[in-house]
């Protein structure tokens, strides 16, 4: 039986790997799926392992001499050009680099492709997501952006209007930089501020080029931003704005390096509010582009804790089979991580106690508390984008 979301997944995909001592561990993707999978989440969905991208597709979003340069390093870490990115500290040369690098980007186009041919409502690419990856040089463990090879991709075949939300810890300045200037895409991106935390960009006065004015949002959330402020930001700017747009598609990328537990940023969230995300986005991709919803991976490098329950909420909120924060989390993969860490994962699929349920989110409509740095943050960006699209930034 056709399922009507599908999932970019197979074993190969864990070849993107840094090595071991980098944060960006691909067992991740690998816990992730074990996760799904025992849920019995990945039985509503159809699994997809594509090819690498050809040259002809990267080169729509990235500089041919680029992905040259990601080619010989791959063949020759030892040979890998530090201008472009490649052999830092970030973004270390591994063979094979160039092939699992354009997996990753060539299935983002795949779920791009199913949903905007109609054969699926839904694609989650979990191993992708890699939002900083610039079309000159690679940036924070990001090689090939293949959001920005999705959206092209999406453009190219006659979507007139792509929204893309962005609600990792680290703004998405790559896909950003793409289509500064495009005003058929909306990026909106919810981070903690550049004063902060990599990449040190995603300001509210970025607000898109000449020709796009008003198509570019940032949220810069300051340290140790919790649920229920994170959430009243998603909901009174990127939702808004995704609405008014109209998109024809909505792409977002969901780095859950936002949880309280991350050991690279600092911000105070929770699986729950997390989950709660996942499902805003789902819901408005509904309500605006008549489902066609692609749903990425990103940042996450609480391997154990974090990333395989937030994905795999993900994953089953697009397959249809939400599971709640209640659920316990299946004990032959609380066994497995058991064997391959020697640690205890958590339970149950949630943090927060019951009585804790639903999170609380104020609408912004009730008012804004200027003494609170994130309602300074989040008037600060509807005050930049808002009157560009016809927007009353108090309002709306």
């Amino acid at each position: 039986m056709a399922h009507r979301t599908s999932v970019i997944w197979d074993d190969a995909f864990t070849a993107y790997d840094f090595g071991p001592t980098h944060p960006m561990a691909p067992v991740r993707l690998d816990l992730t799926t074990r996760l799904a999978r025992a849920l019995g989440v990945l039985d509503h969905v159809d699994l997809l392992c594509p090819e690498a991208a050809t040259d002809d597709v990267l080169a729509t979003v990235h500089d041919r001499d680029y992905i040259a340069a990601v080619r010989r390093a791959s063949d020759d870490p030892a040979s890998a050009d530090v201008d472009r990115g490649l052999g830092t500290e970030d973004d270390p040369a591994f063979a094979g680099m160039h092939e699992a690098s354009a997996r990753v980007a060539q299935g983002t186009l795949e779920i791009c492709r199913g949903v905007w041919q109609g054969d699926i409502d839904h694609g989650v690419n979990y191993c992708g997501g890699l939002h900083h990856a610039m079309r000159t040089h690679a940036s924070g463990f990001c090689i090939y952006n293949d959001i920005g090879v999705g959206i092209q991709w999406l453009l190219d075949h006659g979507a007139q209007r792509v929204a893309y939300v962005d609600i990792d810890v680290h703004h998405g300045d790559g896909v950003e930089r793409m289509f500064w200037d495009d005003p058929r895409v909306l990026t909106v991106s919810i981070h903690e501020s550049g004063q902060h935390l990599f990449p040190g960009t995603g300001w509210p006065a970025d607000v898109g080029g000449a020709s796009a004015l008003g198509t570019v949002a940032n949220v810069a959330l300051p340290p140790a931003t919790g649920d229920s402020s994170w959430l009243r930001a998603l909901e009174s700017v990127a939702v808004p704005l995704v609405r008014g747009f109209d998109p024809d598609v909505l792409v977002s990328q969901h780095g859950c390096d936002t949880h309280m537990h991350d050991p690279l940023a600092h911000l105070a969230i929770t699986v729950d509010a997390q989950r709660r995300a996942h499902e805003t986005l789902h819901d408005l991709a509904h309500e605006v582009a008549g489902g066609r919803w692609v749903a990425l991976g990103g940042g996450g490098y609480e391997l154990v804790e974090v990333v395989p329950r937030s994905w795999a909420h993900l994953t089953a909120i697009a397959a249809h089979v939400p599971v709640s924060g209640e659920t316990a989390v299946p004990q032959e993969w609380l066994d497995h991580v058991e064997r391959l860490f020697g640690q205890r994962a958590p339970g149950r699929m949630g943090d927060l106690p019951l009585d804790r349920l639903p999170i609380w989110v104020r609408p912004w409509d009730l008012g804004h508390n200027p003494d609170d740095p994130v309602d300074r943050a989040i008037l600060a960006t509807r005050q930049a984008v808002f009157p560009h699209l016809g927007m009353d930034p108090w309002f709306d």
